[in-house]
């Protein structure tokens, strides 16, 4: 394992850094930022962009493209793979740096292997994080569900005008069904964020839905790592200038190429 910083800039460099970011990971890379030795920009996107990953892809992409290169030593993204959504981005004329992570879980978490872990020894677990509460309502809505991307997430009105009342209804009953692959609801608690006490509401949701209620101890490693460019290579992609990054569907999850 080795730091990938080195293969761009030395060891002792204070990099200046565009952080584009989920803003579900809005507290986290805040107190991150402020304690990097880097010095960072911040860009957030609505967490809802995950509804579709081609939209989510298309805005992260808008946002590289906008980057004063001449002003940044590399861009680091807030995401991971996210249902691909991340899958296709391109990396312009600086490093682009991204967790090698299925989705955020993983970042809340401190390590793939520790949610996996967990994810094998509690299935049918839904998780809840303080931005998620604070980013989406924490409310159990249809938008968090496997089907992201294949254009649904829209309201009743919108199905039937486009779709009829009959497949209108299938879709709503088709959106919610996913629901019911779900029994536990685990609520990601932060030292620095405890005082907030969403986990109360977290375990309200799971006692309104008659679901078993864990609370899990979060770490924030994986996101301080990402400021602090310490990108160890097992853990983060350096997608180098003119390569895109593609799902490599095995341990790496992502890996980057020419265009």
């Amino acid at each position: 394992m080795g730091n990938l910083k080195r293969n761009f800039f030395s060891d002792d460099q204070r990099l200046r850094l565009k952080v584009i970011s989920c803003d579900v990971l809005y507290r986290e890379i805040c107190l991150c930022s402020a304690y990097s030795p880097n010095i960072t920009n911040l860009d957030f996107l609505p967490k809802g962009l995950h509804d579709n990953p081609d939209i989510m892809r298309a805005e992260v992409q808008k946002k590289i493209d906008e980057t004063d290169e001449s002003v940044f030593d590399a861009i680091v993204l807030g995401y991971a793979l996210c249902s691909r959504g991340t899958a296709g981005i391109k990396a312009r004329g600086i490093p682009l740096i991204i967790p090698r992570a299925h989705d955020c879980i993983a970042l809340f978490l401190g390590s793939n292997q520790r949610y996996l872990e967990y994810f094998n020894e509690h299935p049918g677990t839904y998780y809840y994080t303080s931005g998620w509460f604070e980013r989406s309502g924490g409310k159990i809505v249809v938008e968090r569900k496997v089907q992201d991307g294949f254009g649904l997430g829209k309201k009743y009105e919108e199905y039937v005008k486009k779709y009829g009342e009959d497949n209108a209804k299938y879709l709503i009953e088709f959106e919610n069904s996913w629901i019911e692959n779900y029994s536990q609801v685990a609520f990601i608690d932060i030292d620095f964020v405890k005082f907030l006490n969403y986990n109360k509401e977290a375990k309200k949701i799971a006692e309104e839905r008659k679901w078993n209620y864990d609370e899990i101890e979060g770490n924030i490693r994986l996101i301080k790592n990402l400021i602090d460019a310490e990108w160890d290579e097992e853990e983060f992609l350096v997608v180098p200038p003119g390569e895109e990054i593609f799902a490599s569907y095995d341990e790496k999850i992502i890996i980057s190429k020419k265009q």
